[in-house]
């Protein structure tokens, strides 16, 4: 049975006064692809500023490894092992590819394990590997992509945070982005991934949860979630 790797217990979040998350609770376990589904406004967003503590929760509490993260800046909860891709291929453009990478690995001052991290990347994207010395501004949103992706690996993550990793990007490249996550996972980084490409998702996911209007609606495995006749009716017509 696996242990859970991140759990979010009875969390209320939100902006000024207002909540944005309502009584939201969910686990992760270790090893696991787990998502998290939701349209615009659903609470995706914020659910995720308040796991890496950029929206602090009013009530409840975010855990990870067993640990109370309440209080904690952002970059000590990246420095406990969470690495997030934010939505929409946020790249450093007047930096080349591997400047890029580097940057993933700020936290890490052996050079050498550095090196090693960026071979592994390598290995998963050969394609930043040809084009390594190529400004990332000029890249494809497809090898942006990549980038994206391959940074957040260079923190050597526990958890791999991965928002909307579909947005923007054609059939053929969401697939091959899907292909990736997968691939990512099976080297043993837990994967919490926040789409609402539901096709997709759910094909790679082992089980997830269904955000809307900051509350969770279901929740189950990935078969249980297609099969949901709610799911099925919101999602897939």
């Amino acid at each position: 049975m696996s242990t859970t790797l991140l759990s979010v217990e009875n969390v209320y979040a939100g902006y000024d006064k207002a909540d944005v998350l309502e009584d939201v609770s969910l686990a992760v376990p270790a090893g696991s692809i787990t998502c998290i589904l939701g349209s615009n406004g659903s609470g995706k967003s914020t659910l995720i500023r308040a796991i890496l503590g950029l929206t602090k929760p009013r009530r409840g509490r975010v855990l990870f490894d067993g640990a109370d993260l309440a209080g904690l800046p952002t970059h000590r909860v990246i420095a406990r092992g969470i690495a997030c891709i934010p939505e929409g291929r946020k790249v450093f453009p007047k930096l080349s590819v591997l400047d890029n990478l580097r940057l993933g690995a700020y936290q890490e001052g052996d050079q050498g394990r550095i090196a090693g991290r960026i071979r592994q990347v390598f290995g998963i994207f050969p394609r930043l590997e040809e084009r390594s010395a190529q400004l990332a501004g000029t890249m494809s949103g497809g090898e942006q992509a990549m980038l994206s992706i391959g940074r957040g690996m260079m923190g050597e993550p526990r958890l791999l945070l991965i928002d909307e990793p579909s947005l923007g990007l054609s059939p053929r490249l969401v697939k091959e982005n899907f292909s990736v996550i997968r691939r990512i996972n099976e080297l043993g980084i837990t994967v919490l991934l926040v789409e609402q490409n539901v096709h997709q998702t759910l094909a790679i996911a082992q089980h997830g949860y269904v955000l809307s209007q900051g509350r969770v609606v279901a929740s189950g495995t990935a078969q249980e979630l297609t099969e949901n006749a709610e799911v099925r009716a919101a999602y897939f017509g």
